[in-house]
Parts: structure tokens; sequence; C-alpha cells
């Protein structure tokens, strides 16, 4: 986990920059934005106060600080919501190795990560078939979380921004 101090809103913004990127927001970006703003424990008028900040330029607050287990919680939970969508699009994959290098969420507890929503996923639904679909969405999803968050990594060590 990181030793750097991230707070909520840092990670919030972060987050928006990378999916407004394309200059679309899409309805599974969408998704995810809002289950991370929950996860982070954003107040209610805080999403809208990080999106102008973002649409005029500025700076904005740091938001509270995030600990390790805090971090790897929100990671969990925001990954859950996009493979619960069963098709997971590119964007969706960027938006997850962007919290993967913002939270320095290395391989194993990834993997990790990854039993614990496979775990999850067999609790929680009994359809044989929704269950096959969403394993095989998280099976391809781990590979491409992770070539994109070494990718983030390799940017990051090049001195380019997070």
């Amino acid at each position: 986990m990181s030793s750097e101090e991230l707070g909520g809103l840092d990670v919030f913004r972060s987050t928006v920059e990378v999916m407004l990127s394309d200059g679309v927001l899409t309805r599974e970006e969408k998704r995810l934005i809002i289950k991370l703003a929950s996860a982070l424990g954003l107040a209610a008028d805080e999403p809208a106060y990080i999106y102008e900040s973002i649409q005029t330029n500025r700076s904005s607050r740091p938001g509270d600080p995030i600990d390790g287990e805090a971090m790897r919680t929100i990671y969990t939970k925001v990954f859950e919501v996009a493979i619960v969508n069963a098709s997971l699009s590119k964007d969706e994959f960027r938006v997850l190795a962007h919290l993967r290098s913002q939270f320095n969420i290395d391989d194993e507890m990834h993997a990790s990560i990854e039993h614990e929503l496979r775990e999850m996923v067999k609790e929680k639904y009994e359809d044989k078939a929704v269950i096959d679909t969403l394993m095989g969405t998280l099976k391809d999803s781990v590979g491409l979380v992770g070539d994109l968050f070494d990718a983030f990594r390799k940017k990051s060590n090049e001195g380019g921004s997070r």
C-alpha cells in the first residue's frame, strides 16, 4: 500500500479525469463513479464540487485521508460493480487500472481481491449461467487490468501524472 497520503477527493477527481479523458462519460463509468463516491464516503455535494473544479480547471481540496485497508475496500467495491456488469468495457478497465495505481495494489493483493470476488459471486448468485458469465468476466478482467496497471505504473515512474 501507498505510504503517500491520499485524500478521498483527490482520488475521486483523478478518477473522473481518467473517465473524461476520451470526452465521453459512459453509463458504465457513471455506475463506477457513483460507487466510488459512495465507497469514499463523499458528502452529497462533493462530487458536484469536484466536477465543477475540473470543468473550471481549478484546484480542489484533497479530502479526508484514505488508509491502506480503506484503499483495498474501496477498490474491491468498485471492482465488484464493474464485474457485475458482465462485459467490461475498455473505459471500465481503465478506471480499475487507475484505482489500482492510485492505491498501489500489487499483483498479490489484486489476486486476493479477485479470490474474494469469486467467492462473493458464488454465494450471491444461484443461477449457474449467471455465475459462469460473471466468473468469465472476472477471469478476463484480471489480465487486462494488470496490463493497464503496468502501463499506469510505467507512466508514473517516468514522471507522468497520476
